[in-house]
């Protein structure tokens, strides 16, 4: 066949080439033989072409990968298979006058040989009248390009109409000679809201010495009687009647009426109530004398209110185990009916009773532990983990023949007792067995031995010191140890637990108890534990005691849980609320019981840590800025990235650390800890850091640098970061205007203000709690309420705002007065935001018809001013161009919907520079309809330059697949309806391989420390299945039999001398149990994928190269926006690559790595306070045997089943 019709003589190729040329050539009839089999394809089905490529995609593999660099292809001309630019890779245009492309000389045989190529196939192509060959593209990038700059265009041009950007953009101009732009002093901010928090925080620790003063006189004026009897508000009984409509005992009449103070919770702010926990009996004469006396403390904790209305709850713990609290309230009991709170194993109770301590529990294993003893065993190790906190340090050793560590990885040393830490001892002391022959003295040898080791090393908590021994009594060889370690300062407590009924050795463990200043008791049974466990509480406020030093303790994070689940304080809230409590010791000031040193109990208050941070302002922060608070462990107490809940179903769940975070794990760019390091040791200074900041939950990120200014608030434990952005984030508008004319422009129905945002304190009055922000400001600047405290420099700049943003109204309203139906298929509605928490909206369609309801409501709170946030449409406008705008798609449904996304949200800033210096005055957009988008687009892409008559290509041929993504790699238009809004990788793994390769795009490695992950499924044998039905058998025999024993329990407490000790059973079973159920989810590290485009590369073109044929592309950036649109040739089949998908994979530690992060000591400052001993006390009060009950054969007899159960049926 004669090539000389189609081309023109081409200089020769080098020797050799001819079977390359051939190979190309039977490649190119393949691909003319299958394009020819989709013509007629199309031919027979012209309409279900689309689907027909759908169907065609491949399906996603299980995983990514996603860099593989050997894909990248070689380079496509503008309609040759073969290379027809001198760039032999790909075709970059980082400018669009970019002029690169001419040869060096070394590459003209290359070139030839290519050219060569390309002759032959296209001759051939030409011969056989055929459409181009397989993998062959269509459309020069010039076509893109224009068809790029048309839609970016025509989407300027309507956003701009619609949004009236360079309207507001000319009002600030206007005005420009009023403004000033002021530099931020980080420093100066920072100590002005510590001194602002440690006010408040003052305020509450005086309420709380109120009640202490209270409480001490009370009991000091009180005469314990054994025979007292009158009636309280027990919380869980008020207002309950019996079946004939009489209240039932201890349930009198209380009235209750929400609060918005209170979350809108039924209280009463006259009276107290009573909780006390199921397993405590109501009319005990120590609860009952402790009640009565702590009734003197109604009129200080009213009269508290009144002096400070921003005070929440206030509450005295008893040592005894009741819980009074105001206001008063209605408690309510679990789905078993059981109420399991008990106060004196709350942190912000064991903290305040006690000092710093580290602690070694040493567990009997050996074989006379087996059964009852055992399960006893354990429940007490659990009810002791659950006494200690973030200053404590903890390990667990059990022995029999020989001694063993709990936790391998954590041998000769103590680990800080965090909520991590005790739920994993907590496992492991689930999985102790039974078996042996004792040897107490190796293993209390090694418990003095790390205590010793780690007072000398200065680790630890570097206070008090004590072993829990818990063993059924065969102790014969412990004298040895105590004689070498013990004795003679015995600076180590040793408090001992003996287990079972059995009482031979009840002398031994006392004599230990006794010689050592710790305490000895028996317990008899599982109802026993608690009770019996918070004596050494006792024995170790001693020192605090007989001193009365009533030191102030302020606890970590934690979330409310003491009415009914987590979360039930706050109802109304979206998620629990996090808090802070200040607490402090109760004792007795009795002479005749100074060295006994008893303490009473503790009262708190709550501090919700959302409220503390209002005095952090997020509009003096700026756009990117956010305050944080961390405690003396280096643990968040309050972070806008802080994650405290997870998702489980349709249930949010507190996370099981979430209040151990650690501050390295949220401020990731703090590699050498430097922040860590000076926050810790109170320093007040100042850094700067880059950083990764995740954005749109981890599907978008943004490259920051940040100043971090820090100091400590003093008398607490805390210390304040406060971080703003470099560049605009340094600098704050602003401006003049008088209150009548901004109080005009604030009275418009399209504004309103950040409700998080205290404009003016509304929360001291009951009157003015009833008020928005809004209303109060209005009230205040129009004189009706002069007493209200407002922020005078946030309302003048809300009053400036006002002004300048008013003609926006104007511009919406003729808009929407002349739109025709066409405009209204396109803008739902605009928007726009100040710095001042000022937002105007106005809807270009009925509400009724809105595409996304959610938009500018609490319930899309990413769309809002909050607390610590601006909207993310304003975050995301602030760092991009001047004038550029940024499409984000958003589904109608919100987060958690899975549906097709259905309106798109612009936004652009609008900034002011003066002398050198830029603000971002405001933020204004659009929601746009995704139809309208897509309809521009086609529209668009039918444009064709200067061509005469119909234009040779476009994206709605078939032969053609077009894509608008984001700078993040999201779809927002494809003929593809399924795919909007999915990850391109996910749905061309190819292309988005070949872009990454290339660096159009370039992967960002996060990190996630807060993660929820699956736990390790394990692996049974084959033989299973085959076993299964007996294993079924089994489980429900398990089900039976401890709903049997349950109710034998019961029984046998029925009758006995305490009224309640059938809950009280219920209460311990429960209790037993809860803790072994297997989590759904657990924490964990994650790693995933964010993809940003490179802005520099505006345009390109290649071929990625899929086996037997060659997929070609090209890209263009659209003016203007945060879009791209890439054109590709979807013949081609790509399954070869493997999709590249954005999803967190779980960091599996190895052994040895994961065992050094567990052993790790991170740096934290000890509490001030420590009373390790004091010379009066009465070291004889050291304990003795337990009561038992008279029913006690009934309640071994059950219980000793059901610890053997389990045994029996493995």
């Amino acid at each position: 066949m004669s090539l000389q019709p189609c081309f023109p003589e081409l200089p020769r190729g080098p020797p050799g080439a001819g079977a390359a040329v051939a190979a190309h050539v039977l490649h190119a009839r393949r691909g003319s033989a299958r394009l020819r089999a989709r013509a007629e394809e199309r031919a027979a089905a012209p309409g279900d072409a689309a689907a027909t490529r759908a169907s065609q995609r491949p399906a996603p593999p299980s995983r990514a990968t996603g860099e593989d660099s050997d894909r990248t292809g070689r380079a496509a001309g503008p309609r040759g298979r073969a290379p027809l630019s001198w760039n032999l890779l790909l075709r970059i245009h980082p400018e669009p006058s970019s002029t690169h492309g001419r040869m060096p000389s070394h590459r003209w045989p290359e070139a030839r040989a290519a050219l060569q190529k390309t002759a032959v196939t296209l001759c051939l192509l030409c011969s056989t009248s055929l459409s181009p060959a397989r993998g062959q593209a269509r459309v020069p990038p010039e076509t893109v390009k224009l068809w790029a700059d048309t839609f970016g265009g025509d989407l300027y041009d309507t956003v701009t109409k619609y949004s009236g950007s360079l309207l507001l953009q000319k009002k600030y101009k206007d005005v420009e000679p009023s403004l000033k732009i002021k530099e931020v002093d980080g420093l100066e901010l920072v100590r002005k809201f510590s001194e602002d928090m440690e006010t408040m925080l003052r305020r509450k620790v005086a309420a709380v010495q109120n009640l202490v003063e209270a409480a001490e006189e009370a009991d000091l004026n009180h005469t314990f009687d054994e025979s007292l009897v009158f009636d309280y508000y027990n919380a869980a009984l008020i207002n309950e009647k019996d079946a004939s409509g009489a209240h039932v005992e201890l349930g009198a009449e209380f009235v209750l009426a929400a609060n918005a103070h209170f979350s809108n919770l039924p209280v009463n702010t006259s009276l107290s109530s009573v909780q006390l926990p199921t397993n405590v009996y109501n009319r005990d004469p120590d609860i009952l004398n402790g009640i009565y006396m702590s009734e003197a403390l109604n009129p200080v904790f009213v009269e508290n209110f009144r002096r400070d209305p921003t005070l929440t709850w206030q509450y005295f713990g008893s040592s005894t185990g009741f819980f009074r609290i105001y206001p008063g309230i209605k408690w309510t009991p679990d789905e078993n009916g059981v109420i399991a709170f008990d106060c004196r194993n709350r942190g912000w109770y064991v903290q305040a009773a006690t000092s710093p301590k580290d602690i070694v529990i040493v567990v009997d294993v050996s074989g006379s532990m087996k059964g009852l003893r055992m399960a006893i065993a354990k429940h007490a190790v659990s009810t002791i983990l659950d006494t200690l906190g973030e200053n404590d340090f903890v390990n667990i050793i059990s022995y029999n023949d020989y001694i063993h560590y709990l936790e391998p990885c954590f041998k000769g040393i103590l680990v800080q007792a965090d909520r991590d830490n005790r739920e994993h001892f907590k496992q492991l002391v689930d999985k102790l067995m039974a078996k042996g022959v004792g040897a107490v003295g190796r293993a209390l040898g090694e418990a003095f031995q790390i205590l010793q080791q780690f007072q000398e090393a200065g680790q630890g908590s570097l206070c008090s010191q004590a072993i829990m021994l818990i063993t059924d009594g065969a102790v014969e060889d412990y004298k040895p140890a105590l004689e070498e370690y013990a004795r003679p300062q015995r600076k180590v407590r040793v408090f001992t637990y003996l287990i079972g009924k059995e009482v031979s050795f009840a002398g031994h463990l006392k004599w230990i108890a006794c010689n050592n200043k710790g305490y000895y008791t028996q317990i008899s049974t599982l109802a026993d534990a608690q009770e019996n466990v918070m004596e050494y509480l006792h024995v170790l406020s001693r020192p605090v005691a007989i001193n009365h030093d009533h030191d102030v303790t302020w606890t970590g994070a934690y979330m409310d849980g003491k009415v009914g689940p987590p979360g039930r304080l706050y109802p109304q809230a979206q998620s629990p609320a996090l808090l802070t409590t200040v607490a402090m010791p109760v004792f007795s000031k009795k002479n005749e019981t100074r060295s006994h040193g008893i303490l009473l109990g503790v009262v708190g208050s709550d501090v919700a840590l959302r409220e503390l941070m209002k005095l952090a302002p997020q509009y003096k922060l700026g756009v990117h800025g956010y305050a944080f608070l961390n405690t003396n462990n280096g643990y968040i107490l309050s972070h806008p990235d802080l994650r405290p809940l997870y998702r489980e179903g349709r249930k949010l769940k507190p996370k099981p650390n979430y209040n151990s975070v650690d501050l390295s794990e949220v401020e990731q760019g703090d590699l050498a800890g430097t922040l860590r390091t000076a926050m810790i040791n109170r320093e007040t200074g100042s850094l700067s850091m880059d950083v990764k900041v995740p954005l749109d939950r981890g599907k978008r990120v943004l490259f920051l640098t940040n100043d971090y200014f820090f100091t400590d608030i003093s008398d607490t434990p805390f210390s304040l970061g406060v971080v703003l952005s470099r560049g605009h984030g340094e600098y704050v508008l602003l401006g003049n205007t008088s209150v009548e004319e901004g109080l005009h422009d604030l009275l418009h129905p399209d504004l309103s203000l950040a409700s998080d945002w205290i404009y003016c304190v509304t929360d001291t009055n009951p009157e003015r709690r009833r008020l928005s922000q809004l209303e109060a400001v209005v009230r205040f600047l129009t004189g009706r309420d002069p007493a209200l405290e407002c922020d005078e420099e946030l309302l003048q700049e809300l009053l400036f705002d006002a002004v300048v943003t008013a003609p926006m109204e104007a511009h919406w309203t003729a808009l929407s007065l002349n739109a025709s139906d066409e405009s209204k298929r396109a803008v739902d509605m605009a928007f726009l935001g100040t710095r001042a928490g000022l937002v105007r909206s106005s809807l270009f369609v009925g509400s009724e018809k809105l595409s996304d309801k959610r938009f500018l409501t609490p319930a899309d709170e990413a769309s809002m001013f909050t607390l610590d946030h601006f909207p993310l449409w304003y975050r995301q406008a602030a760092e991009r161009p001047p004038g550029s705008m940024v499409f984000n798609l958003y589904s109608a449904g919100g987060p958690e919907n899975t549906g097709k996304p259905t309106v798109v949200t612009v936004s652009t800033a609008v900034a002011v520079t003066m002398d050198n210096r830029t603000a971002i005055a405001a933020a204004v957009g659009v929601q746009m309809r995704m139809e309208f988008l897509q309809r521009t687009f086609w529209a668009a892409t039918r444009q064709c330059g200067a061509a005469e008559g119909p234009c040779p290509e476009s994206c709605q041929d078939s032969d053609l697949d077009c894509l608008v993504i984001d700078s993040n790699g999201f779809i927002l238009v494809s003929e593809r309806p399924q795919e909007v809004g999915r990850f391109l990788g996910e749905v061309d793994g190819a292309l988005m391989t070949q872009l990454l390769s290339t660096g159009v795009f370039s992967r960002v490695t996060m990190y996630d420390y807060q993660a929820m992950c699956k736990p390790p499924t394990h692996h049974h044998s084959a033989s299973q299945p085959l076993v299964s039905p007996i294993f079924a058998l089994l489980t429900a025999t398990r089900w039976l039999v401890n709903e049997l024993l349950l109710l034998l329990l019961e029984w046998s407490a029925w009758g006995s001398w305490r009224g309640d000790s059938g809950a009280e059973a219920r209460a311990v079973f429960h209790h037993s149990h809860k803790h072994k159920k297997q989590a759904v989810l657990q924490p964990c590290d994650t790693t995933y994928p964010v993809f940003v485009h490179q802005t520099a590369i505006r345009g390109a073109d290649g071929v990625v190269e899929c086996g037997d044929c060659q997929k070609t592309f090209v890209m263009q950036q659209i003016p203007s926006s945060n879009l791209l649109l890439l054109v590709t040739d979807p013949t081609c089949d790509c399954s070869i690559f493997p999709p590249v998908l954005q999803e967190a994979t779980e960091v599996n530690y190895n052994a040895t790595v994961k065992c050094d992060k567990m052993r790790s000591r991170k740096l934290r400052r000890r509490p001030d306070a420590c009373h390790a001993f004091h010379p009066e006390e009465n070291a004889q009060d050291c304990g003795g045997t337990s009561d038992a009950s008279a029913s006690l054969p009934l309640h071994l007899l059950p219980l000793g089943a059901w610890a053997l159960l389990p045994q029996l049926l493995q």
